[in-house]
């Protein structure tokens, strides 16, 4: 009887497993779709515990403005900190914004800065990262925690690999960068030879929101704009 138990328990496993399959392709599809119109856009990754009375996020929404103006639509992660900075900034310059939602403990509400045409949820968070890879032209990433480092370290994996065409990484605040750039370069690079001493090339550190988009103009002015992947 155990041995059929098990046996059960596992085919209901394996049955709702398949069918997960095709939720899966449905968020592709659902993000696809209402991303695929709306034209250049740079991702503005951080911490959703970052209150609107910080310095970080009147940066953030102040880059999102000055990436609005330059012609960028913004997308977030849709939650509250800096992605509500980065959704608001292009709310108010009239630029697009996008917030790819999902829920998480520290994210219980979606900002009310973003397109309502550009809203979109996601239960998965590795579809959910696919668009923001594949429908950004840059990557600015503010102070965060966790998933704002799981964000950067994808981007920084698929360029590093040549899975990704060539974009601009942006780090923003050098004091809270240091730290992790310092060992990238000591540990990683000289000590251990687990990178190239081309990769730390893969990203820039900024200080102010004026350098942050400067990176991601110039960069533009040189290549031209074109789907990822």
């Amino acid at each position: 009887m155990a041995k059929q138990y098990k046996q059960r328990t596992w085919t209901e496993i394996m049955s709702k497993d398949s069918w997960s399959i095709f939720k899966i392709m449905s968020e592709f599809v659902e993000g696809f779709e209402a991303l695929h119109r709306i034209g250049p856009c740079v991702s503005i990754y951080g911490s959703a515990r970052t209150g609107p009375e910080t310095q970080v996020y009147i940066e953030a929404q102040r880059i999102a403005q000055l990436l609005s103006e330059a012609g960028y639509g913004v997308i977030t992660g849709g939650g509250p900190g800096v992605m509500e900075a980065g959704n608001r900034g292009a709310h108010d310059a009239g630029g697009a914004s996008v917030g790819l939602n999902i829920e998480l403990p520290f994210e219980q509400h979606v900002n009310p800065y973003i397109d309502r045409d550009k809203s979109i949820d996601f239960d998965y968070f590795f579809v959910r990262k696919v668009m923001f890879v594949k429908y950004s032209q840059g990557f600015v990433v503010m102070p965060g925690g966790f998933g704002t480092m799981d964000e950067l370290f994808e981007a920084l994996t698929l360029l590093q690999t040549g899975k990704l065409n060539s974009r601009p990484i942006v780090l923003y605040d050098s004091k809270f960068w240091t730290g992790l750039v310092d060992w990238f370069k000591d540990t990683m690079l000289d000590k251990y030879k687990t990178i190239s001493d081309k990769d730390p090339d893969l990203f820039s550190i900024v200080d102010t929101p004026e350098e942050a988009v400067k990176v991601i103009t110039d960069f533009h002015s040189n290549a031209s704009l074109k789907p990822n992947f």
